[in-house]
């Protein structure tokens, strides 16, 4: 009889530990969401527009002026070095 009684107050202690770490979880995930609902520091979808639009200028940009580069300067020279590569009479 008294072993019965033994195993039934811990079954009670196991569900009380249970029940208050079960309410502690709760509560802070009740504290974490009032907190997330109330952090009103993010980015807005007008600054992640704004840097995109930045990025792709500044991107075209640099390729115009690869492009001009190669264009004017960098094929020209490599063109006349080549030929005069192939242009040798010894």
């Amino acid at each position: 009889m008294k072993m019965i009684k033994n195993m039934i107050t811990k079954a009670k202690n196991a569900l009380g530990n249970m029940a208050v770490k079960a309410s502690t979880f709760l509560m802070f995930q009740k504290n974490k969401m009032r907190l997330a609902v109330g952090n009103n520091s993010g980015e807005n979808y007008i600054d992640s527009a704004v840097k995109i639009l930045i990025a792709v200028v500044l991107g075209g940009l640099l390729l115009a002026g690869l492009y001009a580069l190669f264009g004017d300067v960098v094929m020209p020279t490599l063109k006349s070095k080549i030929q005069e590569m192939f242009n040798y009479k010894g």
